[in-house]
């Protein structure tokens, strides 16, 4: 290999390319065991967690690793596409030692310290192994309502040697998730929420901790429902009730749905009433039904209104693609329950039209909405036929509750372990 020393913030992200330089994915984390003979000569770095597409992260070996060159690494032979699963006594540097609280040994003292970086080395015999710690003296301090992070640009920095730190095999006290969310700043709420998908129970709270509402909600929305159970439970109640208010209603109502009602209704207490009325009226229908599939926020608007307005509204960053696709026109009031659905308008249509023109004139009222009733074989079926991706859900007034939109069927449709299954056929046997 023609790297003798790797930083594994920098190899983080990196390219991996297969021996015929077609792109395999990229490096997320890099796997060592911290037990056996690397207690006495360096954690052994075992292989590589990369990101392939799909968003599955899949283990490389670090025996079939080539090449770690300055913006790419090379590997040899198949991968095994199987998805990674962390084996007992494997850890993982950027999810789990990033951030972590050692003591060095400093002039006959132990300082306390907290890692931002390591370094691998290569051996002759051609291992791997966790050399060098880049760590900054001090502790985290706790700030309210970001959890733990580390005081920035305060305390001296410093290299040492792996074999002078303690504390890297335990995990300690509280880590704050600093030095990890650098490492995956880069990341899309999906990516995000496989990384944190990867980790402990343990880190998984310690990241919820640090990640701020609109992110945090976001990755919620991402992750298998275990785990967003278990993250949502951990939180402060005030705290939980804020991330609800910022999830999408329908996945909220999905989330809720899984606590004891007792626990449903004091976080709805602790929601702002708007918030919460969506949430407490989409809990009353029935989770296979139009009712229980549907947002109570798709894109509303009157008649009069222009094109323009209606290509202003669906151009929102925080809007659903599948959402922004149809804008719904009613009667007043046009918050759900709204007034009489009038029509609709594709995405598509309002391009193609005067940005001065009324939305009303430029209706399409041959999709016929579902009451919310409708099971979920009906609404698919009601979508397939007009090709789209999300469908007006009207009660027997007309009046327009929400919409369904093509991705929560899917999630309704595929098995609830559709995040973790594994379909693709090995390459490759991981090495031991």
């Amino acid at each position: 290999m023609s790297s003798p020393r790797v930083f594994v913030a920098r190899l983080n992200g990196l390219s991996v390319f297969d021996p015929l330089g077609d792109e395999v994915g990229r490096v997320r984390d890099v796997v060592v065991t911290l037990t056996g003979r690397a207690a006495s000569h360096g954690p052994r770095v075992i292989g590589l967690a990369v990101e392939v597409p799909g968003r599955r992260r899949v283990f490389v070996p670090i025996t079939r690793v080539t090449s770690i060159d300055t913006g790419q690494v090379i590997t040899t032979g198949l991968v095994n596409l199987r998805r990674f699963q962390q084996r007992p006594g494997e850890t993982l540097v950027v999810g789990e030692l990033f951030d972590r609280q050692v003591t060095v040994a400093e002039e006959g003292q132990r300082v306390p310290a907290v890692i931002e970086d390591i370094a691998m080395d290569q051996e002759r015999g051609g291992d791997w192994r966790l050399t060098k710690l880049f760590v900054r003296k001090g502790v985290p301090a706790a700030r309210a309502g970001s959890g733990l992070r580390l005081r920035r640009r305060r305390g001296e920095t410093m290299l040492v040697d792996a074999e002078a730190v303690e504390g890297l095999q335990e995990a300690g006290p509280a880590q704050a998730a600093t030095a990890l969310l650098e490492a995956y700043e880069d990341l899309k709420p999906q990516d995000l929420a496989e990384a944190i998908h990867d980790l402990s129970p343990k880190r998984r709270a310690e990241v919820a901790d640090a990640l701020d509402d609109e992110t945090l909600a976001d990755v919620l929305e991402e992750l298998p429902d275990d785990d967003r159970l278990e993250i949502l439970t951990h939180l402060p109640s005030d705290r939980a009730a804020d991330i609800l208010e910022v999830m999408q209603p329908d996945d909220a109502t999905d989330l809720l749905a899984d606590l004891p009602v007792a626990t449903q209704e004091e976080l709805l207490q602790l929601m702002e009433p708007d918030e919460a009325a969506d949430i407490r009226r989409l809990l009353t229908y029935d989770e296979d039904t139009a009712g229980g599939l549907m947002t109570t926020e798709p894109v509303i608007l009157g008649p009069e209104a222009t094109i323009a307005e209606a290509l202003a509204l669906v151009r929102r960053e925080e809007l659903h693609p599948a959402t922004a696709s149809l804008v719904y026109v009613t009667r007043p009031p046009h918050e759900t329950p709204t007034g009489r659905l009038l029509g609709s308008v594709h995405i598509q249509r309002l391009l193609r039209e005067p940005p001065h023109q009324s939305v009303g004139s430029i209706l399409d009222a041959d999709i016929d909405p579902v009451p919310p009733d409708a099971t979920l074989g009906e609404v698919t079926r009601s979508l397939a036929t007009y090709n789209l991706v999300a469908l007006p859900v009207t009660d027997p007034e007309g009046r327009l509750l929400g919409a369904v939109t093509v991705d929560d069927v899917l999630d309704h449709i595929l098995p609830p372990d559709w995040r973790e299954d594994d379909d693709d056929t090995l390459r490759e046997v991981r090495d031991a």
